[in-house]
């Protein structure tokens, strides 16, 4: 028998006025209006790049009936503007969600970033990611976010995993659940009613590949699960976490031990597997709350099944809420067939919206739609980017930058004796949904010539390196920078030259002191196994390269610690 959830245990705790408010809102729901509370429906600001709907935001609301909101882009009162008034369109309170994984800058353009799940781990303080959690609670609040789709509990097992690389918080389940569990309790010491989602169960960072374009696999046996994720989940579950996230992950020798009739050819991503969602999550482990699928336009789902099917067999594998339309009339009438055939059973339905709405009766959003506080004023705005949060950034970017080699004592480097930098500037393709940012290298010119620098920005897209003689004659350290960001367009990423054998490749290294610093992600010395200087700095915000340039000149101490990934599994790169 499926677990049914108990709303006045843990996660929910209701006292009587908010269990009642479930109670009474669900017995007067209509069939089209519970099965719209199970869908988040993603809102943009102009067209529709998903759905690709007509329909205006109300009418969105009022045809479908959705039970989450979740918003792409967008400055602090655009996206303050817009779930103020998703929330007066809505007869019951939305949940309103945004992925705050590393500070405020996951709820809107303007908001803090403070630190990356890497960032977090390699200050190796408790304090880094309690204030990223408190910033991302504070700030994604005041716009009107009640839920955080954060942190991330994945751990990074394999080096060559990149959706994970800088967004887990680390490489064992120990340090995995020291920064989220300090994240999460950040969050709720922020005192704003936003609920907690942890992700991606089963678990990625196992494989190299990407769930967003093919079908993840954690291909761990039980025992070992138990002993890494497991113990991650359990430990939330333990703390009280409200929602779950199950990604499009297949976790295929635990399937087959809760369901020894499955072959090879059964197995599933988590989303559509309820041996891993019902028997796994919400049996063994106890999950009472909420759980949610991973965004359905993702390969890791759609690759599985028809959609048709999928659309309904999510919510019957024990998920309760169905993350984004493809196409809102054919995803909701999916829905609604499959609970007619019974493919999603009355009782699974009225658990589901049961689950949600005790979700939102333990935000309190029920209260304070009734009482006008569930819209956010302009005012909140003022905590967006403010001086403590500021502040905060600089001091995460301080105790995580790491140092990971020097192996023959190039570092510092001052302008009295290393005066003309070289300056290689490595980066990725523009117009993704993640991308560097337009001003690092200009950033990082400008810091190295406020110290007296010369600095030539070398032209990376000819192979012509000239003679070695005159490049000694004329460089006195090269400065290579990675800014690599990239995001569901390849499985994953890394260094890729402006042309074949380009002169930013470091041939340099016995010619000159030359020193590597990535601003996102921590594995490039597979591709640079060469350089014999090598920082890791996660992100290219102007307070890090302002002090990754200090502690370049030894005006500040490297303080980060790394762990033994960044070798990559290559003697050389220790050299």
């Amino acid at each position: 028998m499926p677990e049914t959830v108990d709303l006045r245990a843990v996660p929910y705790e209701l006292d009587d006025e908010q269990h009642a408010w479930v109670e009474e809102t669900l017995a007067g729901l209509e069939l089209e209006e519970k099965v719209g509370q199970l869908f988040f429906n993603l809102f943009h600001f102009g067209a529709d790049s998903f759905s690709g709907t007509n329909l205006s935001n109300a009418e969105i609301l009022a045809k479908y009936h959705i039970g989450g909101a979740r918003y792409h882009g967008g400055t602090s009162e655009q996206v303050q503007d817009l779930l103020n008034a998703l929330q007066a369109s809505s007869r019951i309170p939305l949940l309103v969600a945004a992925n705050c994984e590393s500070g405020g800058n996951g709820c809107c353009n303007d908001g803090t970033y403070i630190a990356s799940g890497a960032q977090c781990d390699a200050a190796r303080t408790e304090e880094v990611p309690f204030r990223t959690g408190l910033v991302s609670a504070r700030e994604s609040a005041a716009v009107g976010v009640n839920l955080n789709f954060a942190p991330i509990v994945d751990i990074l097992l394999n080096w060559r995993n990149t959706i994970v690389n800088t967004r887990a918080h680390g490489s064992t389940a120990d340090d995995v659940i020291r920064s989220t569990d300090a994240k999460a309790r950040g969050m709720r010491a922020a005192g704003e009613d936003v609920a907690v989602c942890i992700k991606h169960f089963p678990g990625d960072g196992t494989e190299e590949r990407d769930q967003h374009l093919v079908l993840g696999v954690n291909e761990l046996g039980p025992a070992e699960w138990d002993d890494s994720f497991g113990r991650v989940y359990a430990h939330h579950i333990g703390a009280g976490v409200e929602m779950i996230m199950a990604g499009h992950i297949a976790l295929p020798e635990y399937s087959k031990l809760l369901d020894p009739s499955l072959t090879d050819a059964d197995i599933m991503p988590a989303t559509l597997a309820p041996e891993l969602v019902q028997g796994l999550l919400k049996t063994r482990l106890g999950f009472n709350g909420v759980v949610v699928t991973d965004a359905s336009h993702m390969l890791g789902m759609t690759s599985a099944m028809r959609r048709q099917d999928y659309v309904p067999r999510a919510i019957a594998s024990g998920c309760d809420m169905f993350l984004f339309f493809n196409d809102m009339a054919e995803d909701f009438g999916f829905m609604l067939d499959g609970v007619r055939s019974g493919v999603i059973t009355a009782e699974r339905l009225d658990d589901a919206v049961r689950r949600i709405l005790g979700l939102k009766a333990k935000l309190n959003l029920h209260r304070k739609q009734a009482d006008g506080t569930l819209q956010r004023a302009r005012e909140d705005l003022a905590v967006v980017g403010c001086a403590e949060h500021l502040q905060w950034r600089a001091e995460a970017a301080d105790a995580s930058i790491t140092l990971v080699k020097n192996t023959l004592d190039q570092l510092p480097l001052r302008p009295e004796t290393h005066r003309r930098i070289r300056l290689y500037y490595l980066d990725t393709d523009s117009g993704g949904i993640f991308e560097a940012s337009q001003r690092a290298l200009d950033d990082v010119r400008e810091e190295l010539e406020r110290r007296g620098f010369e600095v030539t920005v070398n032209d990376g897209t000819s192979r012509v390196k000239g003679a070695t003689l005159k490049y000694r004659d004329e460089v006195d350290a090269a400065i290579v920078v990675a800014n690599v960001v990239g995001y569901a367009a390849e499985n994953n990423y890394r260094i890729r030259w402006k042309t074949p054998m380009s002169t930013d490749c470091p041939w340099y290294v016995h010619e000159v002191p030359t020193v590597m610093v990535s601003l996102n992600y921590t594995t490039h010395l597979h591709d640079a196994t060469m350089v014999k200087a090598y920082v890791n700095a996660y992100h290219d915000n102007p307070d890090t390269i302002r002090l990754v340039v200090d502690k370049l000149t030894g005006e500040s101490e490297f303080r980060g610690t790394y762990n033994d990934l960044v070798w990559t599994e290559k003697w050389q790169a220790k050299l």
